[in-house]
């Protein structure tokens, strides 16, 4: 059976630079009635758990390290056994919700996770903060940005380990570079296609945010 992608929403709070934030989050499960991975543990171990359930979990992949993107990840790991893994770059957020619990892997631009015969390509996309990254799965028309790029533009910059320039120059080098037909599945709110973003490159550019 082919590799399918699966998607669950849950809910909690997202917390940095002294303020708290209500958000919903997007995680996505890749695989088959075998194995799977998880793509983001937000807020709900038990959920993610039974949306697995007796399949074997090969791995968490962490977009990114803000703590409504990895806040239950260990929790995760602990219940089925899987690694977490993270681009080292975002090591010092992460430790900001786990100290004393490193990740138990490192993802690096190029490298590629296979699951249920399907490849997941690790992109670098750093911006919205320094570790970020994507997953691109050329056999399902897909690519999952994380909080990089969004329906209607850039993930947000306003932030401690955050950059502009950086995430636009990401966007611009490494996402729309992709066949327009991708699919971007994000890490909050709907999904969108390269094609629709990339002729509003330019107004984000302008726009500064």
């Amino acid at each position: 059976m082919a590799a399918r992608i699966e998607h669950l929403i849950t809910s909690g709070t997202f917390s940095l630079d002294g303020g708290t934030w209500e958000v919903d989050n997007n995680v996505w499960i890749v695989g088959d009635d075998e194995e799977v991975v998880v793509l983001d543990a937000p807020h709900d171990a038990a959920v993610i758990a039974e949306a697995v359930g007796s399949r074997t979990l090969k791995a968490i992949v962490c977009t990114h390290a803000h703590d409504d993107h990895v806040r239950v990840a260990p929790a995760l790991a602990e219940r089925t056994g899987a690694p977490i893994l993270l681009h080292p770059a975002d090591r010092e957020l992460w430790d900001r919700t786990h100290p004393g619990r490193a990740p138990d892997g490192e993802l690096a631009d190029g490298q590629e996770i296979t699951v249920a015969g399907t490849v997941l390509r690790v992109i670098e996309t750093p911006g919205h903060c320094r570790g970020a990254v994507s997953l691109y799965a050329p056999d399902l028309g897909t690519v999952f940005t994380g909080d990089t790029l969004f329906a209607g533009g850039p993930g947000a910059t306003g932030r401690s380990f955050s950059d502009f320039p950086t995430i636009v120059e990401s966007i611009r080098t490494r996402l729309l570079t992709l066949p327009p037909q991708t699919e971007v599945r994000t890490g909050h709110g709907e999904s969108t296609t390269i094609g629709a973003e990339a002729p509003h490159l330019d107004e984000w550019i302008a726009r500064g945010h």
